[in-house]
C-alpha cells in the first residue's frame, strides 16, 4: 500500500502577520513555519496504517527550499521519504497541478491532504487533485478503516457524521477527527537521527500558470475598546446592543 500525504508550510498561529509591496505580498520576514496542522492529522493516520498495514508513507510539498525543514520533520515523525516539488505556491489549482503531476507517475492507493490550510483557508486542492487522477474523493474525515480490499470512512456533515465506504485509489481530506491532537506524534531524538538519512527529493515543476492572482491583502480593522456596563443598568444595556452594536 502507497500513502501520499501532501503537506502545506503555513505560518504559526502565533505569527504577527504583516504585508510588504502596497499590501500585495505576505511578509515572511520573523515568521516561524509549522507543518498545517490538518495535514498533520492525515500524516499520523498515515503513520498508522504505516505500523498496522506496512505501508510506504511519502509526504510531498510545493515550495521552495525554506519547506524542507518541515518535510524533515515528517521523515522524523515517521514518513518513509519526502518530495519537494520546485515551485512557490501560487493558488490552489496550481498547487494540484503540480502535485497531481507527480502521483500520477507514482500509483499511489491512497493520497491525504489536509481539509484546508490555516493561512489561505481555500480547501481547495484536495477536490482539484482527486479530479486531476479521476479519482473519488472525502472531504472533512474523521475516521478512516482499511478492512481488506474496502475502506470504511467517515466525514463529518453540518449537523451530524456521513458514514461511507470505498475501494482504493482514494483522496481524502483530513481533519482533527480522524486522530486527535493528544495523539499526535513528536519526534524523539532517533527519528531525528534516521530523518537525516531518508531520501527528500527535488522535483522540477510542470509547466502550468496559475489560474488566479493575489490583488491585495487587507488586515481586519482594529478592535474598538470594552464598553463596561454596571450589571444593574440593563436600560443602558439594551441602548448600546441597539443603537451602537446593531444587534437588536
Amino acid at each position: 500500500m502507497k500513502i501520499l500525504v501532501c503537506i502545506s508550510n503555513v505560518p504559526d498561529t502565533t505569527s504577527k502577520i504583516n504585508f510588504v509591496d502596497e499590501n500585495r505580498a505576505f511578509d515572511s520576514q520573523g515568521v516561524t513555519y509549522i507543518i498545517n496542522p490538518n495535514d498533520e492529522f492525515g500524516l499520523t493516520r498515515a503513520i498508522w496504517l504505516q505500523q498496522k498495514e506496512g505501508a510506504a508513507v511519502t509526504v510531498a510539498t510545493v515550495g521552495d527550499a525554506s519547506c524542507e525543514a518541515i518535510l524533515r520533520k515528517c521523515l522524523a515523525i515517521g514518513a518513509d521519504s519526502a518530495v519537494r516539488i520546485d515551485a512557490l505556491p501560487q493558488d490552489g489549482f496550481y498547487v494540484a497541478t503540480q502535485l497531481a503531476a507527480y502521483a500520477e507517475k507514482e500509483a499511489f492507493d491512497l493520497i491525504i491532504t489536509g481539509r484546508e490550510s490555516i493561512d489561505y483557508n481555500g480547501g481547495m486542492v484536495g477536490g482539484m487533485l482527486a479530479a486531476f487522477l479521476n479519482t473519488p474523493y472525502l472531504a472533512n474525515c474523521v475516521s478512516l478503516e482499511k478492512q481488506g480490499d474496502m475502506v470504511h470512512l467517515q466525514r463529518e456533515i453540518d449537523g451530524g457524521i456521513e458514514v461511507s465506504r470505498a475501494t482504493l485509489p482514494l483522496v481524502i481530506g483530513a481533519q482533527k477527527g480522524l486522530v486527535e491532537e493528544k495523539d499526535l506524534i513528536i519526534p524523539n531524538m532517533r527519528g531525528i537521527m534516521l530523518a537525516r538519512q531518508k531520501p527528500l527529493e527535488v522535483l522540477t515543476p510542470v509547466d502550468t500558470a496559475p489560474s488566479s492572482a493575489v490583488h491585495s491583502f487587507e488586515k481586519p480593522p482594529t478592535k474598538g475598546p470594552v464598553k463596561l456596563v454596571d450589571a444593574t443598568d440593563i436600560d443602558q444595556l439594551i441602548d448600546l446592543l441597539q443603537n451602537e452594536a446593531n444587534v437588536l
